[in-house]
């Protein structure tokens, strides 16, 4: 059974995959699950090896095997690792669900992050079924919670860890650490060999409701999260200027994406909540970022309270109108260490078929942090621009969709030459 890339493409965006993102949901296209059984049936189909592996209710890692055709128990194993999940699909201006496709692009939702890039690795897997001679154990781990939180990742994670079970439904697919990883995002065929990781939390003002009408006999938390806010820009401002400035990734950053508080117009509202997002480059450890974000703040409050800038406000923030709950994310940076051979090996394969790659460094996070801090080397690759990931009209080039199909392919088939490297 040989797949194409583009037909497995549309079957895949027609099948949502919804990560709520932390949000209370109730609906038919949330969560993994369905993509999960539609990889079972392929691989099936394929007659590979296959294990579901419970991350949480309906959401399932799916991982598969294809042996080297000699030896297998001493074969290299490379990991292709691809995420299951999409961003919602809120104020999109195409139908998310129901893919159009041309010549040159298909669209709909996760067709670029990263429905396309599975797609080819289960085309590319098709084909390698069928060929004679194979140098190495080819396992695909199709992940779910990739979009908020990486989950799916660290539970892969542990099938190799050193307090894995003896003896389990995955024993014959992924038994020992693999020997090299290629993560699955829309990278325009370059081949990144770094990227940043993140740290998210809830920053919460505490203020005192009361009547709109008489809002001097409370305390509006809304106006109390001014300040903060203003710390928080002067904070960005700053490490633009003095952060470390990784070669690949560049300076780290703050932004603020979200903000709620109060209840209805007519009342001053107690609460107001803001959500950080910090960015962290490799050679930073996110929960240290945080602290460092924390401190600022604080000393930001308090040279403004010193000089009777917002007197009225800071006050009350240092005496307990302040809080930071605990992260709800963190993700690790990916280091350019280790990975020097794996990426040059990717990057000449992916030049001789598309006839151009880089490598190179991004600011977004993906799973090839958690699996690279396992000392597994690993480079994040695909079909695809990030600048069309998570839009309103998502599309990806049909053109490296197809490429991409022949780069997995060379890496496959030809491993076993970069070992020596």
């Amino acid at each position: 059974m040989k797949l194409q890339a583009t037909d497995t493409l549309r079957e895949l965006v027609s099948i949502p995959s919804v990560n709520p993102m932390g949000r209370a949901v109730d609906g038919d296209i949330f969560f993994e699950h369905r993509v999960t059984d539609y990889l079972q049936q392929q691989f099936e189909r394929m007659g590979l090896r296959f294990a579901r592996q419970f991350v949480a209710p309906s959401r399932e890692n799916i991982v598969a095997r294809l042996d080297a055709t000699e030896a297998p128990d001493q074969a290299p194993i490379m990991l292709w690792e691809v995420h299951q999940d999409t961003v919602p699909v809120d104020g999109m201006t195409i139908e998310p669900f129901h893919p159009q496709a041309t010549s040159e692009r298909i669209s709909g939702r996760g067709a670029c992050d990263v429905k396309g890039s599975m797609a080819a690795m289960l085309a590319a897997l098709s084909e390698l079924v069928k060929v004679s001679r194979r140098p190495v154990n080819i396992v695909i781990a199709c992940t779910v919670n990739e979009e908020y939180g990486y989950s799916g990742a660290r539970k892969l994670v542990e099938l190799w860890e050193p307090n894995a079970p003896q003896v389990n439904e995955f024993t014959n697919l992924l038994d020992r650490k693999p020997d090299v990883a290629i993560i699955a995002e829309p990278t325009e065929m370059n081949v990144v060999v770094a990227h940043k990781g993140a740290i998210r939390w809830r920053i919460t003002t505490h203020g005192k409701a009361c009547h709109s009408s008489n809002p001097g006999s409370g305390r509006n938390a809304i106006y109390l999260m001014g300040p903060v806010l203003e710390a928080l820009e002067s904070y960005h401002a700053d490490i633009q200027q003095t952060g470390r400035n990784h070669p690949f990734c560049g300076r780290p950053t703050t932004s603020v994406g979200l903000i709620s508080g109060g209840v209805s117009v007519n009342t001053v509202p107690d609460q107001c909540v803001i959500e950080v997002d910090r960015r962290v480059t490799p050679g930073e450890t996110p929960v240290e970022a945080r602290d460092e974000v924390i401190a600022y703040v604080d000393d930001f409050l308090r040279r403004k309270s010193e000089n009777d800038q917002v007197s009225q406000h800071a006050p009350i923030l240092l005496d307990g109108g302040l809080s930071h709950a605990k992260p709800h994310l963190i993700g690790w940076p990916l280091e350019n260490v280790g990975n020097e051979n794996l990426a040059e090996f990717v990057r000449s394969h992916a030049a001789t078929v598309h006839g151009e790659s880089q490598i190179m460094g991004v600011s977004f996070g993906t799973d090839g942090a958690v699996i690279g801090a396992t000392g597994v080397p690993s480079v994040v690759f695909g079909p695809g621009s990030i600048s069309q990931a998570h839009t309103c009209d998502e599309w990806i080039s049909v053109a490296q969709l197809n490429d991409a199909v022949k780069i997995y392919l060379r890496l496959a088939n030809s491993f076993e030459m970069s070992r020596s490297a």
